[in-house]
């Protein structure tokens, strides 16, 4: 049997992305729309003594096109805090003005292609500052969210589970260092879901500029690490929403 690849895990993950039932939010009488604001207010409120404490980070984009209107991203230090936080929002008057249009569980990861020899050393990782940076992210809320899911292809003629170790840390390094080139011009994060969600992975692309986006995964297609072996799901994009300008997304 190949080695399997040996990980570190940091925060849960839920992207969690919702429709705006426009007809039931013009229906809505200015009061029922007061209050449903000043309870998805409330709700954002609470994310920033979380975030202070360092047990989680909360972003918040609209999702340009129809697949979902905004996705609200969390990184909590368990399963448990996610769904707490799900709950709560259903809870709260705004949620019965959405509808659920898709989500995504899963965990950041950092594997030893890329742990810098920390995944399995018997080490703490979270003592060395740039690994637990790494493994319990501060989302940066740029101006841009990309997220996608993906798996490694097991087809019989390219199969990724059935190279030795050696090579696929050969393939990483290599597909590493096209990600390294748009340092400082995107931030990426990526979740483990294997045994957590439909894919094996998600990633999540944070820019400024949002044809950084396009630049980045265009170059990477033809790396043999994507080329050959990735498989990927649908790509959300958007943009970033503060308490404001969520607020005036939602004004009639």
């Amino acid at each position: 049997m190949n080695e399997a690849a040996l990980t570190l895990e940091g925060w849960y993950a839920l992207h969690d992305f919702r429709s705006l039932n426009w007809t039931a939010w013009t229906a809505a009488d200015d009061e029922e729309r007061a209050v449903a604001l000043e309870e998805l207010h409330a709700f954002m409120q609470e994310w920033g003594p979380v975030e202070e404490a360092k047990e989680g980070s909360t972003a918040v984009y609209s999702i340009v096109g129809q697949k979902a209107d905004f996705v609200m991203m969390f990184l909590r230090e368990s399963l448990e805090a996610l769904n707490q936080l799900e709950t709560a929002f259903n809870k709260i008057a705004f949620a019965q003005y959405t509808t659920k249009s898709y989500s995504y569980v899963s965990i950041v990861e950092l594997s030893n292609y890329a742990a810098g020899g920390n995944a399995g050393d018997g080490s703490d990782p979270m003592q060395n500052p740039h690994v637990a940076a790494r493994l319990k992210p501060v989302l940066p809320q740029t101006k841009h969210i990309c997220f996608y899911p993906m798996n490694k292809k097991r087809e019989l003629a390219d199969n990724w589970y059935m190279l030795d170790m050696e090579k696929r840390r050969e393939l990483m390094y290599s597909h590493g260092l096209i990600g390294r080139g748009y340092a400082g011009k995107v931030k990426q994060i990526i979740t483990g879901s294997v045994g957590f969600d439909d894919w094996e992975w998600g990633v999540t692309l944070f820019a400024e500029d949002a044809l950084q986006f396009k630049k980045l995964v265009y170059e990477m297609r033809f790396d043999e690490v994507s080329a050959r072996y990735g498989e990927f799901g649908p790509f959300y994009v958007g943009n970033l929403l503060t308490p404001d300008t969520f607020e005036e997304l939602l004004k009639l």
